[in-house]
C-alpha cells in the first residue's frame, strides 16, 4: 500500500507538474491571443484609416481626371514643340553649313578676282609700254620720212 501511495504521490506530483506546465502555456496563449487581438484591432484602425485616405484618392483622381485629358493635350503640344525646336535646329546647322560654303566660295572669287585685276594692271602696264614704244616708233618713222624726203 506503501508503494501504490509512493507511487500515486508521484504520479500527483507528476500530473500536479504538468497541470503547472499547462496552466503556464495557457497563460502564454491567453497573453499571445490578447496581444494579437491588440494588433488585430491596430490593423483594423489602420484598415479604416486606409479605406478613407483611398476614397479621398479616389475623389482626387476623379477631380483631376478631368485634368489628365488637359494634360495630356499639354503633352502633345509639348511633343509638338519639341518636334518644331529639333526641326529649327537641323534648319540652323544646315544653314550654317551653307553660309560655311560660301565664305569659302567668297574667298576663292575674292583670290580670283584679285589675281585678275592683277593680270589687268600687267596688261595694262603693257599696253602704256606698247603705246610709248609705238609712238616713239611712229616719231621715229616720221622723223626718218623727213629725211627721206629731205634727200
Amino acid at each position: 500500500m506503501r508503494i501504490k501511495a509512493e507511487e500515486s504521490s508521484a504520479k500527483a506530483d507528476e500530473l500536479a507538474a504538468k497541470v503547472k506546465t499547462l496552466e503556464q502555456e495557457n497563460l502564454a496563449k491567453e497573453q499571445e491571443i490578447t496581444s494579437l487581438t491588440h494588433k488585430n484591432s491596430t490593423h483594423e484602425a489602420d484598415i479604416e484609416k486606409l479605406e478613407g485616405t483611398n476614397k479621398d484618392l479616389k475623389e482626387q483622381v476623379d477631380r483631376f481626371g478631368h485634368s489628365g485629358s488637359q494634360n495630356e493635350a499639354l503633352q502633345r503640344r509639348l511633343q509638338i514643340l519639341e518636334e518644331e525646336a529639333e526641326e529649327a535646329d537641323k534648319n540652323i546647322r544646315e544653314t550654317n553649313d551653307k553660309l560655311r560654303q560660301t565664305d569659302v566660295k567668297a574667298g576663292h572669287y575674292e583670290r580670283k578676282v584679285q589675281a585678275l585685276e592683277s593680270a589687268r594692271d600687267q596688261w595694262e602696264e603693257k599696253y602704256e609700254e606698247m603705246s610709248k614704244k609705238y609712238a616713239q616708233v611712229k616719231k621715229e618713222l616720221e622723223e626718218f620720212q623727213l629725211e627721206i624726203g629731205n634727200i
